[in-house]
């Protein structure tokens, strides 16, 4: 499933114009990447989280050159589903 498809499900259940509905879903996701960029996470009871992780400084290869580089220390976006979430998911399989 794409956005184009998640705007087009939010419309039919909710009776609102695609492009309302495509706003307000632009809106959410800078919402919650400058949530994000400031340090905060984001926590929606029974979906899950987002959160920052991060990632240690670590040594990598440059396979072409083959040569070391240091990869500094970094965060990373990160999204943990909440157990009821994974529950559900579990039990359909």
């Amino acid at each position: 499933m794409i956005k184009t498809d998640v705007i087009a499900q939010i419309s039919k259940k909710t009776g609102l114009e695609k492009r309302d509905v495509k706003e307000m879903l632009e809106v959410f996701f800078e919402v919650v990447k400058d949530s994000l960029l400031e340090g905060d996470s984001v926590y929606f009871r029974g979906f899950g989280s987002f959160t920052l992780k991060k990632r240690a400084q670590k040594i990598g290869r440059n396979i072409t050159k083959n040569t070391a580089i240091v990869v500094p220390e970094h965060y990373i976006p990160y999204f943990k589903p909440a157990k009821e979430f994974t529950q559900k998911i579990k039990a359909k399989k």
